[in-house]
């Protein structure tokens, strides 16, 4: 099914100044699939759009022949079950008192056989570890960055200078009826990580030092990889629930071996 064994790690956490946990993850290695997604709205139930979309993408994969072996068709279903779980948090805020205004972001990958589609809406996050080489490979729906994009600043760090926040999001599941959604593939490569994260995560620690966790993860256990990445946006300040997902590349396994890729237990 897979070229490559592939390892699972997920932790979410409430942080240490939010009264509850808007985020929500998903993780069906039998599928490949991880879905991380961020509520916005408070008192507009986020915790309830963010759990419906990660829902809604999952029986989605679930039902869906899944294209193992085609990299494009892969991420046209990410970006298909993406909208339509945009529907699905957009028609429960039109008709349901509690939730409406509510909204999530929300960054999901698949793995087929040698690659990972992906797709995001929002600012919740997608990197990969390549080496000692840490790349962004979503592109985050904030205002920040569209100034950035524009070319009115160099860089994110510019534009913060200048007095520009980041939460400001441009794009997020249930604004809308309709949602554009960014999409890609990745190939896979052996010692790969991919990290999957909110931006309760992003916004606490420096890139440079998810980068350091990271690359001292090596070979080790995802478990403690993850643990360490939450306690340290806690320890930062934790001013957002905090939520991550690695996946890492391992071998190719032997033909003899069982081919099936390996969970590493959540909280």
């Amino acid at each position: 099914m897979w070229a490559y064994k592939l390892e699972y790690a997920w932790r979410t956490d409430r942080g240490r100044v939010r009264t509850r946990n808007e985020d929500a993850v998903t993780v069906h290695a039998d599928m490949g699939l991880v879905v991380v997604a961020d509520g916005v709205g408070g008192a507009s139930a986020g915790e309830v759009a963010s759990r419906l979309a990660a829902d809604t993408i999952r029986e989605r994969f679930k039902r869906q022949a899944l294209p193992r072996t085609d990299a494009d068709k892969a991420r046209l279903l990410t970006e298909a079950a993406v909208e339509e779980a945009n529907r699905a948090v957009w028609q429960l805020s039109q008709t349901k008192t509690d939730c409406v205004g509510m909204g999530t972001t929300v960054v999901l990958g698949f793995a087929g056989a040698d690659w990972l589609a992906y797709a995001n809406v929002g600012d919740s996050r997608l990197y990969r570890l390549r080496g000692e080489r840490l790349e962004q490979l979503s592109h985050d729906h904030s205002f920040i960055q569209e100034v950035v994009d524009q070319g009115f600043f160099r860089t994110l760090e510019d534009a913060r200078h200048y007095g520009i926040g980041d939460n400001i999001l441009t794009r997020a599941l249930g604004s809308s009826a309709e949602v554009r959604v960014y999409s890609g593939v990745s190939d896979l490569q052996t010692g790969d990580i991919y990290l999957f994260c909110t931006d309760g995560l992003t916004g606490m620690v420096p890139v440079d030092w998810l980068r350091q966790i990271l690359v001292a993860a090596g070979k080790s256990e995802l478990g403690p990889a993850a643990e360490a990445l939450v306690r340290l946006a806690n320890e930062r300040g934790g001013t957002d629930n905090i939520t991550l997902a690695l996946l890492r590349v391992g071998e190719r396994p032997a033909e003899d071996a069982p081919d099936g890729p390996v969970p590493v237990g959540a909280p």
